[in-house]
């Protein structure tokens, strides 16, 4: 809570992050450092994720003859994750959890999948990331991004609203520079990192 007040300042000046000015670290690694922390934050997370996957599942086929697939940032569910993530990782049949850096390479599989992890970075991290997806598949693969998504014109709906709630969520806790992205920025941002196409599946309207 106390890097809300800081708000406003990362609006006039995005290189100053809300978060590390209050606790002077990243918010990843300040969790990393803080077990009871990074426990609450796995909590919040699985809260949230198992009514969202749940949806992503009633609406896309896409996961169907997919026989090896990494999850990054996945918490507990191959899983890719930061070292101390995977360290208190259950084990489950079927599933092998890995730690690593997601900027540094990512496992090899048939499809990536990650869920509100681009959000969170730069311009420049994200299409490092998605470089090193692309470097991961094989021909014929393919990289599942479940990520909010702006309108192109703002307007008073609802979920316009929430998403760019979210986007000063983003701004204040995680990245100043970090930012939820249009549907044309998306395709910009795979297409320079190798990506030849992109499809968009619009999975919850709320």
């Amino acid at each position: 809570m106390s890097a809300w007040p800081l708000v406003h300042e990362a609006i006039l000046d995005p290189t100053i992050e809300p978060f590390v000015k209050v606790h002077g670290e990243p918010t990843y690694s300040y969790y990393g450092k803080m077990p009871e922390m990074n426990g609450l934050m796995r909590k919040a997370m699985s809260g949230v994720s198992v009514p969202f996957m749940t949806s992503i599942l009633d609406g896309y086929d896409g996961f169907k003859g997919v026989k090896r697939l990494v999850d990054v940032g996945g918490s507990a569910g191959i899983n890719f994750d930061l070292p101390e993530v995977v360290a208190e990782a259950p084990s489950i049949p079927g599933v092998t959890h890995i730690g690593g850096d997601m900027f540094k390479s990512i496992p090899a599989a048939d499809a990536i999948f990650m869920k509100w992890v681009l959000t969170t970075w730069t311009d420049d991290e994200c299409k490092l990331i998605m470089e090193n997806c692309y470097k991961a598949i094989p021909a014929g693969g393919k990289l599942i991004a479940c990520e909010p998504v702006l309108p192109d014109d703002s307007n008073e709906s609802q979920r316009t609203r929430a998403l760019l709630e979210g986007d000063i969520f983003v701004m204040t806790i995680y990245r100043a520079k970090g930012k939820h992205m249009t549907e044309q920025e998306f395709k910009q941002l795979g297409f320079s990192a190798g990506f030849p196409h992109l499809r968009l599946y619009r999975v919850l309207d709320c």
